[in-house]
């Protein structure tokens, strides 16, 4: 059966995509479809590595190179190595591909012009409100989950934005001296593993799992991106978590968390964790909690 949200979302698609054309041979007008313009689009916003716009756009790398290869053939993309790491690929536009891409984005600005001219002022206000809600709700609902080394650039910056927050929220702040390097091995297999979640090509969420004993496996450095947080991006990545605890074989889980973490803490309640006496010596920590898995 069909529940409402699901309803209501395939009448927008089927609404929202016959009033901008992507049925069309000539997508806005432009003289090429929807595929080839929405990664001539992507390329135009910036460096745009192959494994980028796979990301990006969700295409599987067959289907993107045949588009490449399309738009190299009517004089619009280059693909050439990555001046700064040669060993991937970077697609580039050439000046008719900037020329293009202006006239593409100018019937995209003028589209949509059209399609709100007839509301009101308070209409477009509820508009635009309604439509970057369903916009950061969809994107929360496609974030995936994936297992990284500790150690990779990717989780080394998240780890570092976790600290930063963590420094500017404590009382006396936060110093994590060298832990970046040192816990690195702990949360790799076979005893550990260290989590991502990312939107699109940009990680928004980590977190990392450590052996605290022979059954008992411990989640740390868990933290979710400002902008992501009420759209249940934090209760994902905990059960992502949980889930690799499991993994790795351990029966119990702890994390320990500064009561200046209130909404850390009201996730942990939440998601079945009780209060536990402490286990660690960590000077930040105060509050420990624990919880069977499974």
């Amino acid at each position: 059966m069909i529940d409402d949200v699901t309803e209501q979302l395939r009448r927008f698609n089927r609404s929202f995509t016959q009033r901008i054309g992507v049925l069309d041979d000539s997508f806005l007008g432009a003289g090429r479809p929807l595929g080839q313009a929405r990664l001539l689009f992507e390329i135009g916003m910036g460096h745009a590595s192959l494994l980028h716009l796979r990301h990006r756009l969700g295409l599987d790398s067959g289907y993107l190179s045949r588009l490449l290869r399309e738009l190299e053939h009517d004089g619009l993309v280059d693909v050439v190595a990555d001046p700064d790491d040669g060993r991937r690929r970077v697609a580039t536009l050439t000046d008719a591909g900037r020329r293009a891409w202006a006239d593409l984005d100018r019937r995209s600005d003028d589209l949509a012009a059209r399609l709100i001219d007839p509301l009101t002022d308070r209409q477009r206000d509820e508009l635009a409100s309604a439509l970057a809600t369903a916009d950061r709700l969809l994107r929360a609902a496609a974030i995936g989950f994936d297992v990284v080394d500790p150690a990779s650039e990717e989780a080394v910056a998240a780890m570092s934005a976790y600290f930063g927050e963590l420094d500017d929220r404590f009382t006396d702040g936060f110093d994590p001296g060298d832990t970046l390097v040192t816990d690195a091995p702990s949360m790799r297999a076979p005893t550990g593993s260290f989590v991502v979640a990312r939107s699109d090509d940009d990680v928004v969420a980590c977190g990392g799992v450590v052996r605290h004993d022979a059954s008992t496996g411990e989640i740390k450095r868990m933290w979710v991106h400002a902008d992501w947080r009420g759209a249940g991006v934090g209760r994902r990545t905990l059960a992502a978590l949980e889930a690799e605890v499991a993994r790795l074989g351990y029966d119990t889980i702890v994390l320990d968390t500064n009561a200046v973490l209130t909404e850390a803490i009201a996730m942990y309640g939440r998601a079945g964790y009780t209060p536990t006496d402490r286990y660690n010596d960590n000077p930040y920590a105060q509050r420990w909690f624990t919880k069977p898995v499974g």
